[in-house]
């Protein structure tokens, strides 16, 4: 490709790229200029999506160890999704965040999810005040579109036919009808131009009520979402928003290494039963227009003392079968193993930066393609590099060796790659990392 085809990438979504990756981060932006590899695991999930839109479900598992592009292929699907107009919320697991807990830590990632709703017009998150305000909004529109226009004495009433219509399919489910009473409390304060009552509605559904007896004094109901009950609510949403004129919803939930650091294991326990009873509910029918994408290293996944198959009802369903080995890779299995990039894979990610980076500060890139292979040449040739250098330590010290020449006029590539310093130093820094992550590892093991 020349570089008059090269697609040209704006400079703030280049900033964010270029500083996102030096620092370790995936970043929310720009993912299509980046992209490599992956094809095959990309198709597998888009495939899950279509299953979605035709009100079906799905659970996967992305593993993958620190820095494989786990993440980013969650973030990859996540552009995906909003681009074919489903509905997108993600979380990271914390400490502070997980799936079932005694101190909110459910109802914290219920907040963080809501939180993160994401369109296709709202993509950085926060869309919910906007999905229902389009959802009211849309249903006026196909009411006058039907041929009744807004100051027929008729038109109320029929877009609040419709509304019910909506209304009433969440109701069959669990918590539907208290569900179904918020949205109706929502759509007649925007009849009635109530902002404060919008705002409790939204608020509930947020899930920052702390106790029934507020939310009956604001709202008149007397339920909240709590720490028990807000996996049901997700699965509400997802009705709701397909009713709304949206795909589905997608949720996307990171991290699942801070569950299998738990030290207690009845709480790791009762965590992923959770994780259970949303795989058996996508698997047998219970969960509709609802895709669900879990990221997490292989000791959070395969470790049989802490990770999710220590829970035998987990393990039996998501261990890989008999004929599955290197080579054969079963993309349609609940668990997806990322296999590492091919270095034809990272020469083409390290040119694409290369010139992102060039773009970026408004010089031309000097780098040929002799010497990005000599750079993989020596990143590749590190001791234990075919189990421990990760794409975003390569990307890291690629785009560290970029900055370093730009800041030293007269500095060669040559003269960089070649110099005995720069692969000792790589080389030191990979024994420092392993040591670290065998530390790591021994903490949680033990």
């Amino acid at each position: 490709m020349t570089a008059a085809e090269k697609p040209r990438v704006p400079k703030r979504i280049a900033t964010v790229l270029i500083n996102s990756l030096k620092g370790g981060v995936v970043p929310r932006v720009g993912l299509p200029y980046i992209t490599v590899g992956r094809e095959a695991e990309v198709a597998a999930l888009l495939r899950d999506l279509e299953i979605v839109a035709d009100g079906g479900a799905s659970c996967r598992f992305v593993v993958g160890k620190y820095g494989s592009g786990k993440s980013f292929l969650l973030q990859t699907i996540r552009n995906h999704a909003m681009g074919r107009n489903f509905v997108v919320a993600d979380a990271d697991l914390s400490p502070e965040r997980r799936l079932q807990g005694t101190k909110g830590q459910g109802l914290a990632t219920y907040r963080e999810l809501i939180s993160n709703l994401s369109t296709k017009t709202r993509p950085e998150g926060g869309a919910l005040t906007l999905i229902l305000d389009r959802w009211i909004s849309n249903v006026q529109q196909e009411v006058a579109a039907a041929g009744t226009p807004p100051e027929s004495p008729a038109f109320a009433g029929l877009v609040e036919g419709r509304i019910h219509a909506v209304i009433a399919d969440v109701q069959e489910l669990v918590h539907g009808f208290d569900f179904a009473r918020l949205l109706t409390l929502y759509y007649r304060a925007h009849l009635d131009g109530d902002d404060e009552a919008m705002g409790n509605v939204v608020k509930w559904f947020r899930g920052e009520y702390r106790t029934k007896a507020e939310a009956r004094a604001e709202l008149g109901v007397s339920v909240i979402v709590t720490d028990d009950d807000w996996y049901d609510y997700i699965k509400l949403f997802a009705r709701f928003l397909r009713g709304a004129g949206y795909e589905g919803l997608v949720v996307l939930v990171d991290e699942l290494v801070n569950l299998y650091k738990i030290p207690n294991a009845i709480s790791r326990q009762y965590n992923y039963e959770k994780i259970l009873a949303m795989y058996n509910d996508t698997l047998q029918g219970k969960a509709s227009y609802l895709g669900i994408i879990m990221g997490g290293t292989p000791q959070a996944i395969e470790d049989r003392r802490r990770g999710l198959y220590s829970y035998e009802a987990l393990r039996s369903r998501l261990t890989q079968g008999r004929f599955g080995r290197e080579g054969l890779v079963d993309l349609m299995a609940p668990v997806i193993r990322l296999t590492p990039l091919t270095p034809e894979e990272l020469l083409v990610l390290v040119e694409k930066l290369a010139d992102i980076h060039a773009g970026l500060y408004g010089y031309t890139r000097t780098l040929t393609e002799d010497d990005l292979a000599t750079f993989l040449e020596i990143e590749l040739s590190r001791v234990g590099a075919d189990t421990l250098v990760t794409p975003r330590e390569v990307i890291r010290d690629f785009i560290e060796m970029l900055d370093i020449m730009l800041q030293t006029p007269g500095l060669t590539v040559a003269g960089l790659l070649g110099s005995g310093t720069f692969a000792h130093a790589v080389a030191g820094a990979d024994a420092c990392d392993a040591s670290d992550d065998d530390a790591a590892y021994a903490e949680f093991t033990i």
